[in-house]
């Protein structure tokens, strides 16, 4: 019998079985996907290659692309975007690792109280968080982004508009700043040439500014997989988990069966005693026990396990929540060089605390053609689709296409995007079921995602039009000769919830450790796990922060363990230690 089994290797999973397994558990790790055990091989900068959802290496499906991706029913005009494999979709993920807002916390007493959602507030105080935030910060580590021509323009534009520049963490007021990223920053060649030849490891280390964060890092060149620019977890949290024993003393390594697609959760007498998974290129299944289990499959892929599983549902709030941050796009074309398409993918952003925020996205050329064309409002100047928005002080709104889009696209470095990340409401028609039209694939009934785009709570869309407007004004700021607002349906990206935890019973699947109400000895660590959209910042720096605490909740509960992250515990120091311990491995 194992200590603990984790389901799922993304953003979460792998965190929570490195801080288990250097405490010295036995832990199992379970991902669907496959382990890239050569990244500089096995990955390109190819942009269809890697994202086309039905065959690209960063769809949600098996390892074998030539089997069909794995089956979702979308009723509504949306694309969800998740990865499977070892890292999950941080392997596409920008590194943004920003704090969630202190608003959003319970016993938040700021004057702007009453702009959040308060009836999903996380069911602690921010303040109690902040030791689990600095342990993953400098484990990663997140630092400083790294600086390119478009965060230039586009903090010099949020300065014209009269924000003033955010130096610390905690986010408490109107401003705009560098973002917080887990990406290494450029030493030596670095950051200083575009030759190939001069960005081989060790002549270069960390970011090489190649623009091509979605397809997944692997730079620098010849560099061991763990000092890959890119904190994703398959360079950070895996490798410490899987060498737990090599530089902690009493430690354990963990164990990681890639291709196992977790099919049912056993349980017996109330508790969570194992799971059974399918082998997804030979189809055997397998079952194992364990005196924990934790969920980290997703926002979606955990309400289904959970619902096949038959497990108990009885406040019918599992899956239910979903939040996506209400996203909106809107497109500058400027006069003069940007560097879009360069460097990390968003190293600069504006914080409105209570409404959201906005960031900066470089993209490549065809990311940036499906950007430009993913909307829920028509084509722009041609038609609409009736949905009520309008355009915020941009010059066009919904699709481009025709001459406008080869116009916008002459030129992609000539460009500023501007992302809205609008801190939505957590809402229950927003959800995840099971499907009762498409078939069940391999792994049974495949999970119904439902998005009710048109009827968002009041707060959440007058949260993003008040974004929209200050991403026009930003633009206007940095010169921009036309301003596109693109009006995009769900992009099911930065999502939370379906499996939130909270201080009410009523609508929360896990108490405050993040533990199952319904079956003792099943946790989850993961986006979903969070309860609420964290008032806009980007999620993984919190929900790996949360991760950490549940790790400390399942050690003190099940295994007598004593709690290792206090306010008074000097985190930095020790993470810095074991940071370097693990950055000296050759893996």
């Amino acid at each position: 019998m194992r200590d603990v089994i984790v389901i799922g290797a993304g953003g979460g999973g792998p965190v929570i079985a490195k801080e288990l397994a250097e405490r010295g558990l036995d832990v199992l790790i379970l991902e669907a996907g496959a382990r890239n055990a050569k990244p500089e091989e096995e990955w390109r900068h190819l942009e269809n290659d890697a994202n086309n959802p039905v065959d690209g290496y960063f769809r949600f499906g098996p390892s074998d692309r030539s089997k069909p991706a794995w089956l979702r029913e979308l009723p509504q005009n949306s694309f969800l975007w998740q990865v499977s494999g070892v890292g999950g979709t941080t392997l596409h993920y920008y590194g943004n690792n920003p704090r969630a807002a202190p608003g959003v916390f319970r016993g938040y007493k700021g004057d702007d109280k009453a702009a959040y959602d308060r009836e999903h507030e996380f069911p602690f105080s921010y303040r109690s968080f902040i030791p689990y935030y600095e342990w993953v910060e400098h484990t990663l580590p997140v630092q400083t982004a790294a600086m390119g021509t478009k965060e230039e323009v586009f903090l010099e534009a949020a300065a014209k508009m009269g924000l003033p520049l955010q130096r610390g963490k905690d986010i408490t007021r109107n401003a705009h700043r560098p973002q917080e990223n887990a990406i290494l920053q450029p030493r030596g060649n670095a950051g200083r040439t575009g030759d190939p030849d001069k960005l081989t490891y060790p002549d270069a280390r960390g970011c090489t500014f190649c623009g091509f964060c979605f397809q997944g890092c692997y730079e620098p060149r010849g560099a061991p997989r763990n000092l890959s620019a890119k904190r994703s977890t398959d360079t950070s949290y895996v490798p410490m988990a899987l060498t737990a024993d090599k530089w902690r003393r009493g430690g354990k390594a963990a164990t990681l069966v890639a291709d196992a697609f977790v099919i049912r959760v056993d349980t017996a007498d109330g508790e969570a005693r194992g799971v059974t998974w399918r082998d997804t290129n030979t189809g055997e299944e397998t079952s194992e026990e364990a005196k924990v289990v934790v969920m980290a499959g997703g926002c979606t892929e955990n309400p289904r396990l959970w619902l096949n599983s038959g497990l108990p549902n009885p406040n019918d709030w599992v899956g239910r929540g979903y939040t996506d941050h209400h996203f909106d796009w809107l497109i500058g074309e400027l006069p003069r060089y940007t560097g879009s398409s360069k460097g990390p993918g968003s190293g600069a952003r504006c914080d409105f605390p209570g409404r959201g925020g906005l960031e900066n996205v470089g993209l490549p050329p065809a990311l940036q053609a499906f950007s430009a064309t993913f909307s829920d409002a028509g084509i722009a100047g041609h038609y609409d689709n009736n949905v009520g928005l309008k355009k915020a002080g941009a010059d066009t709104l919904g699709r481009l296409v025709g001459p406008d889009l080869r116009r916008a696209l002459r030129n992609v470095d000539r460009l500023l995007n501007v992302l809205v990340i609008t801190d939505d409401d957590v809402e229950a028609q927003n959800r995840v079921t099971l499907s009762s039209i498409l078939p069940a694939d391999e792994n049974g009934p495949v999970p119904r995602v439902e998005f009710h785009q048109r009827a968002r709570s009041r707060r959440t869309r007058r949260n993003r039009e008040y974004l929209a407007k200050k991403a026009a004004k930003l633009l206007k700021a940095a010169g921009a000769r036309e301003i596109h607002r693109v009006a995009w349906p769900p992009l099911i990206l930065h999502v939370h919830s379906t499996m939130r935890m909270g201080h009410d019973e009523a609508n929360s699947v896990l108490d405050r450790g993040c533990e199952s109400r319904a079956v003792k000895r099943l946790f989850v660590a993961d986006n979903s796990a969070l309860p609420n959209s964290l008032g806009g910042p980007n999620p993984t720096l919190t929900t790996q922060a949360l991760a950490t605490r549940t790790a400390e909740k399942v050690f003190k509960r099940y295994f007598d363990g004593d709690p290792w992250v206090k306010t008074d515990t000097p985190v930095v120091s020790t993470e810095r230690k074991v940071t370097k311990a693990v950055r000296a491995l050759d893996l």
